[in-house]
């Protein structure tokens, strides 16, 4: 005969409800005091991590840049921007962590985020 803890015997008291703690003293426990972490992308200014983009410190991609034909004007609303004008023909390139509808666009010297909507990005 085995002893008596099986689910059916009534004589005894359920093993795990004797082990268990009462549910108060997990309410009582001291709080275990978290670290913030402030993500980072290797290679990236941090500025871009953060979301605020200073064009002048982004260098594009090894690979990855491509051509795209500016289908409409595109007035830049601040200095993070590049203004378009359309049927011109930029480089864009994406940034790991950047907003999907946004791409940094380069015309000669001038850099600076475009949106993706304004573009048709050819091979």
């Amino acid at each position: 005969r085995f002893s008596g803890t099986f689910v059916g015997n009534a004589d005894s008291a359920s093993p795990a409800a004797a082990t268990s703690p009462p549910a108060v003293a997990a309410a009582t426990l001291p709080a275990v005091p978290t670290i913030p972490v402030v993500p980072t992308i290797v290679g990236v200014p941090n500025a871009v991590a953060e979301g605020v983009l200073n064009p002048n410190e982004v260098k594009p991609p090894a690979s990855g840049t491509r051509k795209a034909r500016v289908l409409y004007d595109y007035e830049a609303a601040d200095s993070t921007e590049l203004a378009l004008l359309a049927d011109e023909m930029i480089t864009v390139y994406s940034l790991p962590g950047m907003d999907p509808d946004w791409l940094i666009g380069e015309r000669g010297n001038q850099k600076g985020k475009v949106p993706v909507t304004y573009l048709e990005l050819l091979s």
